[in-house]
């Protein structure tokens, strides 16, 4: 099974400590954020990785390399100065992602997930991990009934950045900048989406202070 870490984002919110590092090689206890992605999907059998990169990507590429220190193959899919978003940076890496299916993760979160939770192939275009609402998104994205993600109804969870995903999620879709979210609504809509609900620790690491309490607490 393949893999792909989303780490392209310029990380606005964490300056200044994104004007020299990417938010992806932020250190969480001495190691990089990013390399408890690569380590959770290599301990789940992935021997194949590709990361997405933006601002200062090629420090990604100096400090993981072709991935051989893990045991496994990584390759890259630079997008330059100007972000794809989710949906953008996962649609133009599809060419290396050529099983029918592929876990992929937001590069800055930090979570104790054991990903052997998840499914080899999602039942339809994507398989989603949902989580408690953070207080920055107490709204929530999605409702789970019996293993389905739906768009309407209570109580809403929000999706953890955390995802099996099939080519045929992006078959209508074209080269450029696009958010993942409105095609993951779309699916839901039609009941091609399914879910599973982790309420241990995640932790979406998006700014200095929340960077500072993950290094305090967990």
């Amino acid at each position: 099974m393949r893999g792909m870490i989303l780490a392209a984002g310029r990380g606005e919110r964490m300056r200044p400590l994104t004007d020299e590092k990417p938010k992806a090689l932020l250190d969480v206890h001495g190691k990089p954020l990013i390399q408890y992605h690569v380590e959770k999907m290599v301990n789940v059998g992935v021997d194949y990785i590709v990361i997405n990169q933006g601002h200062l990507g090629e420090k990604i590429e100096y400090a993981l390399g072709d991935g051989r220190q893990f045991g496994i193959k990584i390759e890259y899919s630079p997008e330059g100065e100007t972000p794809l978003e989710t949906g953008g940076g996962i649609f133009r890496a599809l060419h290396l992602l050529e099983d029918s299916s592929f876990i992929a993760i937001n590069a800055d979160i930090w979570t104790d997930f054991d990903f052997s939770w998840l499914p080899d192939s999602p039942q339809g275009d994507a398989h989603l991990v949902l989580v408690d609402n953070p207080q920055h998104n107490n709204e929530g994205d999605f409702f789970l009934k019996d293993g389905r993600v739906m768009n309407q109804g209570t109580p809403r969870l929000t999706f953890s950045g955390i995802g099996v995903y099939t080519a045929n999620l992006f078959h209508e879709c074209v080269d450029g900048t696009f958010p993942l979210a409105p095609l993951l609504r779309g699916a839901a809509e039609i009941g091609n989406v399914t879910g599973q609900y982790y309420g241990g620790t995640w932790i979406d690491v998006g700014t200095p202070e929340r960077l500072q309490q993950l290094n305090e607490t967990h």
